[in-house]
């Protein structure tokens, strides 16, 4: 629940991004272990882990701007930070270091300099994980094609890896106080502390009367979704793989699976999403993808069915 996760003499690390870290590595050490038991080469794998994760840091945070609402916070951060409205305190907006401004009449904070690269500061939250899916896809596709690496079969691992990763990404949320859910009174529910996301919204919302005081218990709805996520490379690991029918079944399994789990946890959470006709972003996307998934199944299956004797890569 701190922004920072540990401190090694004068450094610090996020905890959102030593937990993708974590996920990175052991998705790429998932990915490899296959790549050498398939008979082939694990050093592709981790050209393509490394360069997805950044592809991946990239896409997340473009959808993020696009898609979440801050599009304009960020665009006039850059060009006239008078028009962005902070809702913090006056005494915090006060004691910030850039020249911040209280604005009375309005009972907001305005910044007090430019900041053009806000939006693609890595090391701060603000990511929105299927424009990372989507970049780091296409990128992969070019990656695999240019090194004659079976498509559909690294595609197969992908789809217990980028869950596995996800299942780390989450718990980083988590610790980092983003992605927080909504009011709850069930045993699972959850407080942040004081000046977290949670504290921030709810004060806002007025439902407490302070962003320094603990959040209203919330839905842990970031553990929701790191166990799905854990859930789904499970059964795409250990059950689907072992019995697909064709090369990239393992992939159309994992995108119908998270698109399930991510709209289900959706329905608990509780920060700014963006979205339209009822439904968030991810939900709208996921239903997309939902599409997408079974418009692959009926391309690949017919021709990319196993022999009946084959072992399945």
């Amino acid at each position: 629940m701190k922004p920072e996760l540990f401190q090694l003499f004068s450094l610090s690390g996020s905890s959102y991004f030593v937990l993708l870290l974590l996920g990175f590595f052991f998705a790429t050490a998932a990915g490899t272990a296959w790549a050498r038991r398939v008979g082939q080469d694990p050093d592709v794998i981790v050209d393509l882990g490394l360069v997805s994760l950044l592809m991946g840091i990239v896409g997340g945070k473009l959808l993020h701007v696009i898609a979440d609402g801050f599009f304009w916070d960020y665009v006039n951060l850059c060009l006239d930070p008078s028009k962005v409205d902070w809702k913090i305190e006056r005494g915090a907006c006060l004691a910030r270091q850039d020249g911040s401004v209280w604005d009375a009449a309005k009972n907001v904070c305005h910044p007090g300099q430019t900041d053009c690269f806000a939006w693609i500061k890595f090391w701060n939250a603000g990511y929105a994980y299927y424009g990372g899916l989507i970049t780091s896809g296409l990128t992969a596709w070019y990656l695999l094609k240019h090194d004659r690496f079976p498509f559909w079969k690294a595609a197969d691992m992908a789809g217990f890896a980028i869950p596995i990763g996800l299942g780390f990404g989450r718990m980083g949320c988590l610790l980092g106080g983003c992605c927080f859910g909504s009011p709850s009174d069930s045993a699972l529910a959850m407080s942040f502390p004081p000046g977290s996301s949670a504290s921030e919204t709810q004060w806002k919302l007025g439902l407490i009367n302070s962003p320094r005081l603990w959040s209203l218990p919330v839905h842990p709805s970031q553990i929701y979704e790191s166990a799905g996520s854990l859930a789904v490379a499970a059964i795409c690991l250990f059950y689907v793989h072992g019995r697909k029918k064709y090369d990239g079944q393992v992939f159309v399994s994992f995108l119908v699976l998270y698109a399930i789990v991510r709209f289900i946890v959706e329905m608990f959470r509780a920060d700014d999403r963006g979205g339209a006709l009822g439904l968030t972003t991810s939900q709208l996307i996921g239903v997309g993808l939902i599409a997408f998934a079974l418009v692959l199944h009926r391309r690949l299956s017919p021709r990319g069915a196993l022999p009946s004797k084959a072992q399945p890569a």
